[in-house]
């Protein structure tokens, strides 16, 4: 009978879980409300009488808490020898997955940005703010023929936004590279420690990743308060933000998966054979830190314009 649940086996058997049934309804219940807030804020209807964010809120609180409690029995079926070297090595291939179809997310943003920057002088859609079409407009008018785009007023009866310069990529971007590229020194540092069973050394690394990564969002909220453009109303202002916004974002995430790692680490969790969930953390990050060296190469540094003196 001592035998009768021993493991016999590399395959991921457990038991069944209600987490991932939860996470589904959960993300549905967050969709529905994310298109009642969308069709609120357009037209006030809602969908199916629905109206505000409550019900976005209430379903991403949810998927919060589904993934927590899903992502505890993941860690208690590691500490309970589920976790197989061969189901690490399947854990290992989904997280390549991952990253694979983050690689084509952010491809579509940057397809955007070089489709106006290489095609200046193509033909532009002009939206109204419930984003329907009203016209066609020469990307001459908009762009001035070249990129990055001639001067815009606020107050240009072509463009609803506006335009007056780029970002001076050796100032403030310049510097948030630096502070990604040392991150990504110090997680690599936390990670060799790991293997080496030296526990000071990786909660070290940790705490220094997490505090840069702290440090790049906080330099990019300030770089996005003295932006020379618009968010709306202009190609230049829409791809920019779409791009290092959604980068900054992933940041942020990054810096929560580390940091939870880091507790993790600090409550003596992780062994130099089995550390997973500290790889993908890491993989992430470093992930992280290569899509924002094509951005500040491609749209701070390649896409840079004359910066007038004096300017932030």
């Amino acid at each position: 009978m001592a035998d009768t649940h021993a493991k016999h086996h590399d395959y991921h058997l457990v038991n069944p879980s209600p987490w991932p049934v939860a996470a589904s309804v959960a993300a549905f219940i967050m969709a529905v409300g994310a298109i009642a807030w969308m069709r609120t804020h357009v037209d006030g209807e809602g969908v199916l009488g629905v109206k505000g964010p409550w019900l976005f809120a209430v379903g991403g609180f949810a998927v919060l808490a589904a993934a927590w409690a899903w992502w505890i029995d993941v860690i208690r079926e590691a500490n309970q020898g589920f976790q197989t070297p061969v189901v690490q090595l399947h854990l290992r291939y989904g997280m390549i997955l991952f990253i694979a179809s983050e690689v084509m997310f952010f491809v579509a943003w940057f397809w955007a940005y070089f489709d106006a920057a290489l095609f200046p002088a193509g033909v532009h859609e002009l939206m109204n703010n419930p984003g329907q079409i009203v016209g066609l407009v020469a990307r001459d008018e908009l762009f001035g023929g070249h990129w990055p785009p001639a001067a815009v007023d606020p107050t240009s009866a072509i463009v609803p936004g506006y335009f007056k310069h780029t970002f001076d990529p050796w100032g403030l971007p310049l510097v948030n590279t630096l502070i990604l590229l040392t991150s990504g020194c110090t997680v690599t540092w936390a990670h060799h420690a790991l293997l080496k069973n030296d526990r000071r050394g990786l909660v070290i690394g940790l705490i220094l990743t997490v505090l840069l990564g702290l440090s790049f969002t906080a330099l990019q909220a300030l770089e996005y308060s003295h932006a020379a453009f618009s968010f709306p109303g202009h190609s230049y202002g829409a791809t920019f933000f779409m791009a290092t916004g959604f980068h900054g974002f992933h940041v942020i995430v990054g810096t929560i998966f580390l940091a939870v790692c880091l507790i993790r680490a600090m409550r003596g969790a992780f062994t130099p054979q089995q550390h997973f969930g500290f790889e993908a953390a890491a993989w992430y990050w470093h992930f992280v830190d290569v899509v924002w060296l094509f951005l500040f190469a491609c749209i701070y540094v390649w896409g840079a314009g004359a910066i007038p003196a004096g300017a932030e």
